[in-house]
């Protein structure tokens, strides 16, 4: 059986380099984190719930929980089950009549609708080995040209080889140190709706 672990946002964020959103993902029980790229209207959407924002007609993820809820269907929780060639991959399990039901979907929609719907949002343990970062496990030394390269650890696993990851977690993690706790970005509302739920290592 897959062994899943739950995580929560920790923030979302700007990336400084290409303007594209990302949402910091942290494991509960552990100092670890998972940092997903998001299209910026799942990141505006996201914002609103988290934020308790009201909106006079219901969003799209609104319209799914309400359909859900009209339906007699239980959301149990939302994965990030996979990642396959840099895209993450999000399932839904819900109940109905005693019958557990699956659906794919993308994981920054699955945020968004857990986020509403108040259930946990879990990650698979394969998506956390190989997509998260521990701070203090990075490592980061400057070769003879200036620039960022990236030490394996002792722990069996890689870091991200990506320098642009990278650069944006530790950009991250000095603003982190420099707040109370955890913050959302403001996201410009905008009609984009290309959100590809990339790791924060593109390729």
């Amino acid at each position: 059986m897959k062994k899943l672990m739950e995580v929560k946002i920790d923030s979302l964020r700007v990336s400084l380099t290409n303007q594209q959103r990302i949402v910091v993902l942290k494991q509960v029980d552990q100092d670890r984190y998972l940092p997903v790229w998001i299209g910026p209207y799942e990141a505006e959407a996201i914002t609103i719930a988290m934020q308790e924002i009201e909106v006079s007609r219901p969003q799209t993820h609104d319209l799914v929980k309400n359909i859900l809820i009209n339906l007699d269907a239980k959301m149990i929780h939302v994965e990030i089950s996979a990642l396959k060639d840099d895209i993450f991959y999000g399932t839904l399990l819900l109940t109905k009549d005693d019958k557990e039901i699956h659906i794919d979907c993308r994981p920054s929609d699955a945020i968004a609708i857990a986020v509403r719907a108040h259930v946990p949002i879990l990650v698979s343990e394969e998506v956390m080995g190989e997509a998260s970062i521990i701070p203090e496990e990075i490592s980061a030394v400057s070769d003879e040209g200036g620039n960022s390269t990236i030490e394996e650890t002792d722990e069996g696993g890689k870091l991200p080889p990506n320098e642009e990851r990278l650069s944006i977690f530790e950009d991250y993690l000095k603003k982190k140190n420099d707040q109370a706790g955890p913050s959302e970005g403001n996201e410009d509302s905008q009609d984009d709706d290309e959100g590809d739920d990339k790791s924060a290592s593109p390729g």
